[in-house]
C-alpha cells in the first residue's frame, strides 16, 4: 500500500501546485485519447478474441487444433515490440511503401496516400493485436464449459450459426469475456512503449513528460491518482456487469459442447480468419525483428546486450524470488492464523497488480529517496562516510517496483497450491511433532514444488517485459533487455533493439508454454 498511499499524499500535497495549468492545457487532451485508446482496444481485443474463441471451440476447419494453441503466441510478444516493428514495417521507408513504389512507379509520398501509421487507430490495432489473448484464453475456457444440449435445443428451433453464436455462446461467456475486455482496457491504460513512439499523449505519458520534462513530481503524482482512478472505474463496472449476472450449469453431467465440421471455402474462410490475429500479433513481429537481427549480426555481440541480459537476470531474478518467498510466506501464515484480520488484509497486497507501472514508479521513488537520504545521514554522523545513495542509487527501487506490481500473480499461484494439498497431510506432520515451519518444508514444499516453480517463473517473465516503471526507477547507465529494445528504437534504431527484442520474446514464450500446458491439462 506504500506506493498508492505516497502517490495519494504527494497528488495532496505538492511543492508547486500545477493541477489549474493541466486542467486547462494537456489534462483534458490526456484523459480524451486514453479513453478512446482503451475503448477501442478493448473493443477489437473482445470481438477478434472471442470470435476466435468460438471458431476454434464450435467448429473443424483446416488447422483448428493447432491454432487452438497459435493464437496464444502473442501473449509473448510485449505491444511496445509490435509498436515498433508495425513503424518499421510500414513507414515510408519500409519494405511496404518501397514495394508500392517499385510495383507502380511512384516517385514520392506525393504520388500516392497511405494511412499514417503514427496514430491512434493504429496503436489501437498493435494494442489489440498484443492484448486479445487475454479474451481469447477467458472466453475459449467459457465456450468449451458450456453444456451442449443448450446449442442442440437452439438448433431444433431454428437457430443459424449466427444467431448461435448471437443468442446462445456469447450470453453464457458475457462475465468471461467481460472479464478480459477488463484487463486489456487496463493494460492499455498501462502502456507507455506504444505510445510514445507512436506520438500518442495518453495520461501515462503525460507522468513521464510532466515528471522528467518539467520536472514537477506533484504533478506527476496528481495525473497517477487520475490513473488510478480509471483503473478502480474499471473493475467496478466489470465486477459490477458480472454480479447482475447468474450462470448456473443445469445438471451435474453435462455433455460438452461438439464441434461442427465446415467444409469447402467455408472451413478456409475460417482457418484465414484466425490466422490474421496470429499473423499481425506473432508472425509479424518475430519475422520483422528475426530480419534485423540476421542482418546485422554484430548486434549480438554488444557489450550494452550482455550487460542488460545480465541486468535483466539479476533485477528478475532476484525481484521473482523475493516476490514468491513472500506469496509463501503470507499465504501460509494466513492459513494458521486464528483471527480475521489477516485474512482481510492479504488481498491488499494484491493492489499493486492493478496500479500502471508509471504509478507506482511514482509513488515508490519518493518514499525510497527519503528514507536514502536519511540512512545515508545516519551512517554520515555515525561514520563519517558518506554510503551514497543505496536504494535510489541501485536496482532495489525497480526490484520492490517488480514485487508490488507481480505480488498478485505469485499470490494466487501459490494460494492455490496450498488449496490442492490435502488437509490431513499437514495434520498427520503436526500430530507427529512437526512445527508450522517444518510441516511447510517438509510436507507443502515437495508437494507445491511444481507451483511455486511456475509462479516464479510468470513473475520472471512479467518482470522482463516491465517497460514503464523501469525506465523510471532504474539507476544511471542501468539497461535491461526492455529499456535497451526501447532506447534503441526510440532512436529508430531497430536492427540495434532486434536482439533484445528476440530474447524478451524468447523468455516470453515459456510463459506461453506454461499456459497452453495447463489448458491441454484442463481439457484432458
Amino acid at each position: 500500500m506504500v506506493p498508492i498511499l505516497s502517490v495519494v499524499w504527494t497528488a495532496l500535497n505538492p511543492t508547486e501546485n500545477i493541477w489549474p495549468h493541466l486542467m486547462a492545457t494537456t489534462l483534458p487532451r490526456y484523459v480524451r485519447m486514453t479513453v478512446i485508446l482503451a475503448l477501442g482496444t478493448g473493443a477489437l481485443a473482445a470481438a477478434v478474441g472471442a470470435g476466435a474463441a468460438w471458431l476454434v471451440t464450435m467448429y473443424r476447419f483446416p488447422l483448428s487444433r493447432l491454432l487452438e494453441w497459435l493464437l496464444l503466441l502473442p501473449l509473448a510478444v510485449p505491444a511496445y515490440v509490435g509498436g515498433y516493428v508495425v513503424v518499421d514495417f510500414l513507414e515510408y521507408s519500409g519494405p511496404v511503401q518501397h514495394g508500392l513504389r517499385h510495383l507502380f512507379g511512384w516517385q514520392s509520398a506525393r504520388d500516392y496516400w497511405f494511412p499514417e501509421v503514427r496514430s491512434p487507430g493504429m496503436a489501437i490495432v498493435v494494442m489489440a493485436a498484443a492484448l486479445y489473448p487475454y479474451v481469447y484464453m477467458l472466453a475459449r475456457a467459457a465456450f468449451r464449459e458450456q453444456p451442449g444440449g443448450s446449442y442442440e435445443v437452439a438448433r431444433a428451433l431454428g437457430s443459424g450459426p449466427l444467431s448461435l453464436a448471437l443468442r446462445v455462446g456469447l450470453p453464457l461467456a458475457r462475465p468471461a469475456i467481460a472479464a478480459g475486455t477488463a484487463i486489456v482496457m487496463m493494460e492499455t491504460v498501462n502502456e507507455y512503449g506504444v505510445m510514445s513512439f507512436f506520438s500518442v499523449q495518453t495520461l501515462t505519458t503525460g507522468i513521464f513528460s510532466t515528471w522528467l520534462e518539467a520536472g514537477n513530481v506533484g504533478g506527476a503524482a496528481q495525473i497517477a491518482c487520475l490513473i488510478l482512478a480509471v483503473i478502480l472505474t474499471l473493475m467496478a463496472l466489470e465486477r459490477k456487469g458480472r454480479a447482475r449476472l447468474r450462470f448456473h450449469a443445469t445438471a451435474r453431467q453435462r455433455r460438452p459442447v461438439t464441434p461442427q465440421a465446415l467444409e469447402g471455402l467455408v472451413a478456409w474462410g475460417a482457418t484465414g480468419l484466425c490466422l490474421v490475429p496470429f499473423a499481425v500479433g506473432f508472425v509479424l513481429p518475430v519475422g520483422v525483428m528475426l530480419s534485423h537481427a540476421v542482418a546485422s549480426p554484430t548486434s549480438w555481440a554488444d557489450k550494452g546486450l550482455a550487460r542488460a541480459f545480465g541486468n535483466t537476470l539479476m533485477v528478475g531474478g532476484l525481484a521473482s524470488f523475493l516476490t514468491v518467498a513472500a506469496a509463501l510466506f503470507m499465504v501460509y501464515g494466513v492459513r494458521l492464523a486464528r483471527g480475521r484480520g489477516p485474512r482481510y488484509l492479504l488481498p491488499l497486497t494484491t493492489i499493486g497488480y492493478a496500479a500502471p507501472g508509471a504509478v507506482l514508479a511514482v509513488g515508490i521513488l519518493l518514499p525510497l529517496a527519503a528514507l536514502d537520504h536519511k540512512v545515508a545521514d545516519l551512517v554520515l554522523a555515525l561514520t563519517g562516510h558518506d554510503p551514497g545513495l543505496l536504494l535510489t542509487g541501485s536496482a532495489a527501487a525497480v526490484v520492490f517496483a517488480y514485487s508490488v506490481r507481480f505480488f498478485a500473480i505469485a499470490q494466487g499461484a501459490v494460494d492455490a497450491a496450498f488449496g490442492r494439498v490435502s488437509p490431513s497431510l499437514p495434520m498427520a506432520a503436526r500430530s507427529l511433532g512437526r512445527s508450522e515451519g517444518g510441516t511447510l518444508r517438509d510436507v507443502y514444499l515437495p508437494l507445491m514444488k511444481g507451483s511455486v516453480g511456475t509462479a516464479l517463473l510468470l513473475v520472471f517473465v512479467d518482470c522482463v517485459k516491465e517497460l514503464p516503471a523501469t525506465l523510471l526507477l532504474r539507476p544511471f547507465n542501468f539497461n535491461t533487455l526492455a529499456t535497451r529494445t526501447h532506447e534503441k528504437a526510440s532512436l529508430e534504431n531497430i536492427s540495434g533493439a532486434a536482439p533484445a527484442a528476440l530474447l524478451i520474446i524468447a523468455v516470453g514464450l515459456c510463459a506461453v508454454a506454461l499456459l497452453a500446458r495447463a489448458n491441454f491439462a484442463g481439457r484432458r
